[in-house]
Order: C-alpha cells, then sequence, then structure tokens
C-alpha cells in the first residue's frame, strides 16, 4: 500500500477527454516473470504492470533463487533456473495481497522436492485455497494449512508428482494456470476438462516455450516436457481491466471522448466490451494487431446512451474482474439490470458483491444484492457522499469513476489500495479530467 493513506476525494468532471496508455496486463506480467523463471535461457520482459501484486510475484521468485534483472522503468531480465533450478528459500514467501502470486506458486511448489511456505496479508489470508491444493494434493503433493488446510499460511512439500485427469469445479484461470504448472512435474500427461472458458494467457506462453499442451473446446491436455520449456521474450500490452475504468467512464459521462492505446484484447479478457456494446456504448477498436501471441488494439469510448441488461452464464468469466466498474454503467443505465453466476466476487479482495451493492446504494443507487449476484433499478443520479474500497484497488476505482458523474464530493476512504494493480490511477484521473 502506498505510505500516504488519506481518503481521495473526487468531483464531477464538466468533461473527460484524452489518450493514455494503462500499465501493462497484471496477468500476463506474472506469467512472464514465472513461466521464463523457470525456462532455459534469458528472457526480456518490457512494458511490465509493476503494480503491488506483480512485484510480489517478482519477490517470492526471487526467494527461490532465481535471477532477475532491473531493464528500464517498466522491463526486467529473467535469467530462467530451468525447471529444476529453484531452490528452498531460506524464509517465508510473502505473495501480499496477490491470489494469483499464491495460487501459482501452489502449482510451482506442488512440483518441488524441498518444503516452502506461503503466506500474505489479511485480506489473502481469507481467501479460499482448498479449491487449487485438493487437486494438487490428488497429484500427489503434500500441502498444509490453516482451517483444515484449506487458507493460507500454507505449508508446501513437493516432488514426485503424477498426471491428472480433472473437471475444474469453476472456470478459473489461476487455478487452471496452478495445475498446468504443476503438470510441468508430472509423471504422465494431464487432462483438464473446464465448465466454461476462462483466460488462457498460461496456454499462449507454454505453446511459444515449446511445451506440448493441446485444446479442443474446453478441454486441455499437457503432456510433461523433457527439456525445460524455453525463455520468450515478451513485450506485455495494456491491462485490459485497468483499461476499463476509463472505457466505462466515457460511457457513462455526458461528455466525453477516451482512447486508451495498446490495450490487451484477448477474447478471454473482453467480456466487458460485449456487454457494454449490448447496453448502446459507443465503442471503436483501431490498429488492431498481434504482440506476442496476444491480440492488441487502442480502444476508443464516448459518452454513450446506455440501456439496462441481464448478465450471466458463460460471460462472467471473460468480465469477473470488470463486475465494480461495470455496476457503475448499470446503475446508471435506462432501465433495469442484472448480474447473474457472479458468487466466485464473493472471495476475492473483498466481498464485491456486497461491497458493491453497499458504496452504490450509499452513492444514490438502487442495488439489491442476491447471493450469486445483483439487481439495479437503473436511472440513478448519484450523488456524492463517503464511501469505502474495503482495500480493494478494483472498488476503490470504480467509486472514483462514480464519483466523476455524482453530484457534488465523493470521498473515497482506502483509495491508496489502486496501488495493487495501478500505482498511476489518479494522475491519469486528473489528466483526463483536467
Amino acid at each position: 500500500m502506498a505510505a500516504d493513506a488519506a481518503p481521495r476525494r473526487v468531483r464531477p468532471a464538466a468533461r473527460l477527454a484524452g489518450e493514455l496508455t494503462v500499465p501493462g496486463d497484471k496477468s500476463i506480467s506474472h506469467r512472464a516473470l514465472l513461466l521464463n523463471a523457470l525456462a532455459a535461457g534469458t528472457a526480456r520482459v518490457c512494458g511490465l504492470g509493476l503494480g503491488a501484486d506483480v512485484r510480489s510475484t517478482e519477490r517470492c521468485l526471487k526467494a527461490l533463487g532465481v535471477a532477475i534483472e532491473p531493464d528500464g522503468a517498466e522491463g526486467r531480465v529473467v535469467h530462467g533456473a530451468g525447471r529444476d533450478g529453484l531452490r528452498e528459500p531460506d524464509d517465508v514467501l510473502d505473495a501480499g495481497n496477490s491470489g494469483t502470486t499464491m495460487r501459482f506458486l501452489c502449482g510451482v511448489l506442488a512440483g518441488q522436492p524441498f518444503l516452502s511456505v506461503l503466506t500474505g496479508d489479511a485480506s489473502l489470508r481469507r481467501r479460499p485455497m482448498a479449491r487449487v491444493l485438493d487437486p494438487l494434493r490428488a497429484m500427489g503433493a503434500q500441502a498444509w494449512g490453516r482451517a483444515d488446510g484449506t487458507l493460507a499460511p500454507l505449508a508446501i512439500r513437493g516432488g514426485g508428482l503424477r498426471g491428472l485427469d480433472y473437471a475444474l469445479p469453476v472456470a478459473s484461470a489461476q487455478l487452471k494456470s496452478a495445475l498446468l504448472l504443476a503438470s510441468l512435474y508430472a509423471d504422465s500427461p494431464t487432462h483438464l476438462r473446464e465448465p466454461a472458458a476462462s483466460r488462457d494467457h498460461t496456454e499462449r506462453l507454454l505453446r511459444a516455450q515449446g511445451v506440448a499442451l493441446q485444446t479442443d473446446g474446453l478441454d486441455l491436455w499437457l503432456t510433461p516436457p523433457s527439456q525445460p520449456p524455453r525463455a520468450v521474450d515478451i513485450d506485455v500490452p495494456g491491462d485490459f481491466s485497468s483499461a476499463a475504468f476509463w472505457l466505462v467512464a466515457a460511457c457513462v459521462h455526458p461528455a466525453a471522448r477516451v482512447t486508451v492505446r495498446g490495450v490487451g484484447v484477448n477474447p478471454g479478457r473482453t467480456g466487458l466490451l460485449d456487454v457494454l456494446r449490448d447496453m448502446g456504448a459507443r465503442l471503436t477498436l483501431a490498429n488492431e494487431r498481434d504482440v506476442g501471441g496476444e491480440p492488441v488494439a487502442d480502444v476508443t469510448a464516448a459518452s454513450s446512451d446506455l440501456r439496462g441488461v441481464a448478465i450471466g452464464g458463460d460471460v462472467i468469466p471473460r468480465l469477473l474482474d470488470e463486475v465494480p466498474v461495470l455496476a457503475v454503467a448499470m446503475a446508471v443505465a435506462r432501465g433495469a439490470s442484472r448480474i447473474d453466476d457472479a458468487a466466485e466476487l464473493r472471495v476475492k479482495e473483498s466481498d464485491r458483491l456486497h461491497a458493491v451493492a453497499a458504496e452504490l446504494t450509499a452513492l444514490g443507487a438502487t442495488v439489491t444484492e442476491r447471493p450469486d449476484g445483483l439487481d439495479f433499478a437503473g436511472g440513478a443520479r448519484l450523488r456524492g457522499a463517503s464511501v469505502a474500497s474495503y482495500d480493494d484497488h478494483r472498488l476503490a476505482m470504480a467509486l472514483a469513476v462514480a464519483g466523476l458523474v455524482a453530484s457534488g464530493e465523493t470521498t473515497i476512504q482506502g483509495a491508496e489500495s489502486v496501488v495493487i494493480s495501478y500505482p498511476a490511477f489518479w494522475d491519469h484521473l486528473a489528466a483526463l479530467a483536467a
């Protein structure tokens, strides 16, 4: 967290206009560091999203013996340790607030013939780990934790893994990736079956590294490599989840046009674009290209007459991180909106269903919380109030977007949490609203 914990005050902007570049994609940044750490050779990774979460992954990899050097402000040179080159850490590995760091490392450490202990901050120690640890135990890893082995701190002794045939209980890229990472160390192939599509950044990078990984619809097969994966240079695209705040802000604001350049538009991540289009949003993609195996574009959003929609099912895994800011759009859109099948949001950095409902209600929206979703009456005229971020970076930024279109002043407690993924957020907001 930032040293300055003072609340942030946001007032309505007369207009929003400009172009900007958001931090490197957080999901790809984690994978670029971690998978190259397990590779043979040296890789340059440029454009990293160096928020607190990605720095947690970097710190843990260094503690495991991986040499990582700075390469400019947002780059790193990763000297791969090879699949079998990690060393037993001298101390507890601290994942901070990063569930991605902890769950990915569970997969890697399950394959290591030594003991590791993993912990995180108070929020991460409340987040469930059983859905990752149970299949890793089925592969042959030993793992212990609080609450009957379901909560961090975790202790893992790995090695001697066998291949897995497993149906994932939820569409989760973190769970899928943890199991794929463990499968690199197994003695036989692994077959995973997803209930719905989730982001595929791990699969793309593993293939680029020469790992034999096949997919057929929602089925994946990984054959453990006989040689270490090869190091791959990566130019990380802009983070779509960070861009989402500006895209929604432009859509809900009455006088706005904002372009976010160089954004990753992997179909597994862009469910928000589909939903916003269904709501009537004015969105355009330009300069579409491929960067390091990932689709990238410049995305422009402008003031829109949004209408309510109902969403659920397969689109939810494709926009789960964007629900807090999508909720702002649904609160002010014409007509009712509904989000179903989103119970996974209750075990994020905060209980996001509860937090979104409570704080948007404080701003004057009519929101009903349900066990797996939210209902919005729509048409809200938001008014400034004192609101809480629950130390959740995505909620803090979503509330800032709401404050740009609310009457009066909105005061956001815990606003420093944005450093988790987007340290420059407040500077970018000030530039667009200048």
